[in-house]
């Protein structure tokens, strides 16, 4: 009776396509983010407890490996800010042959936000 069963088949070829990659980007972004929060309410809970602690939190802060670690988080926010984008203009808007260019400058201007943040912290 199983032999009956048919199974769905997987294309793989549409994984390769530009628009796949950026709603997994869009995805894993969000979710990266969506962990980072209770992290940032920590990190805000020590400016309630008191001045010494906020001071010895952002003298934490000022390592490197925490400012690369920054400059991902602004990465990921523009990321997953330009796919939401990409998102609405999709819904909003009709499907054209510049899908492919919408997808390439969103991740462009990510690229080119998280950037100018490093330029910034450095």
């Amino acid at each position: 009776m199983n032999a009956l069963v048919a199974r769905p088949t997987i294309d793989w070829r549409a994984r390769n396509h530009p628009a796949y990659w950026a709603f997994l980007v869009h995805r894993v972004s969000g979710l990266l983010l969506a962990l980072f929060l209770p992290v940032h309410f920590w990190a805000l809970s020590r400016a309630i407890e008191g001045e010494a602690r906020l001071d010895t939190f952002l003298r934490w802060t000022d390592n490197p490996w925490v400012r690369i670690a920054e400059t991902a988080l602004v990465i990921l926010l523009a990321a997953h800010l330009a796919g939401g984008l990409r998102v609405m203009a999709l819904e909003l808007l009709a499907w054209g042959d510049g899908q492919k260019t919408a997808i390439a400058v969103s991740a462009g201007a990510s690229l080119a936000i998280g950037l100018v943040f490093l330029l910034q912290v450095f």
